[in-house]
């Protein structure tokens, strides 16, 4: 006999056993893996197509989800603004495929560094300030990519929030 379930208590299954993947590639996140297990979220390594976090929900044949299901959404981070400018300038072309292949379903965090940074030149890199704000602006509008400027130490409960109410949001529209 099959035991019936309401869609509110699916959807709160799917949230509470979502899984966070975590890109291969992805360095220097030792803060985010520690926030992770502190509040004992369950996370895995695995080379992504797009973005350094993503989110699956594992399969469970009692709910009627008979494989794993990958979230078609990640977040990309970048430790710094120099970081990020080396990207716009020395590696372009990868950071813009990655764009390209997320088709929109990605936000970028950028640790600690803000708007006003790029706008004032307070960045250690030799890259223009109007060159650097017209590339932010011209990547958001052409590859829907969203920036999120935050501080290290919060980027952890920002990148979990971003997947969360992702998915929430996915399995309420349905």
């Amino acid at each position: 006999m099959r035991m019936m379930f309401s869609n509110y208590t699916i959807e709160k299954y799917i949230l509470k056993k979502a899984i966070i993947l975590v890109d291969t590639r992805e360095k220097g996140n030792e803060h985010i893996i520690s926030w992770l297990d502190k509040k004992e979220i369950p996370h895995e390594s695995r080379k992504l197509e797009y973005g350094d976090y993503g989110f699956y929900i594992p399969k469970n044949d009692e709910f009627g989800i008979y494989h794993d299901m990958m979230l078609d959404y990640a977040v990309e981070r970048k430790a710094s603004l120099e970081e990020l400018s080396g990207n716009f300038t020395n590696d372009r072309e990868r950071i813009e495929n990655e764009f390209i292949r997320s088709s929109g379903r990605m936000d970028m965090i950028i640790e600690n560094g803000s708007l006003d940074d790029i706008l004032n030149g307070n960045y250690s890199t030799k890259y223009d300030k109007n060159s650097y704000i017209a590339t932010l602006l011209t990547f958001m509008n052409r590859y829907n990519v969203h920036p999120h400027f935050i501080e290290k130490d919060k980027s952890p409960k920002l990148i979990y929030a971003l997947l969360y109410y992702r998915l929430r949001t996915e399995l309420k529209e349905g």
